[in-house]
């Protein structure tokens, strides 16, 4: 359960978005793909975000609304996520 996570998987990323200007008005153009990104600055960045998760802009808004007013269970509740997935490998 990540702030920054689609339950699908994806991540909320701004070097990920398509190109160019953002429809809803969010993110500047410079903030979007470009390829002058390598995957080191892409995974600098999930590592970044997934760190210190933006709330104000979330992915997941349940899980947003946890981290801000709950965030020692919501970080016992990831915690227990990892472990499981980790013991699914």
């Amino acid at each position: 359960m990540c702030v920054a996570v689609y339950p699908d998987g994806r991540v909320c990323i701004s070097i990920l978005h398509p190109p160019g200007d953002d429809p809803n008005g969010y993110e500047l153009a410079s903030e979007r793909w470009m390829p002058v990104h390598t995957v080191e600055s892409i995974v600098l960045s999930i590592i970044s975000m997934l760190s210190s998760p933006n709330d104000e802009s979330p992915a997941n808004v349940e899980a947003a609304k946890e981290w801000r007013e709950t965030r020692d269970e919501f970080k016992r509740k990831v915690s227990r996520c990892v472990r499981r997935s980790q013991e699914m490998l």
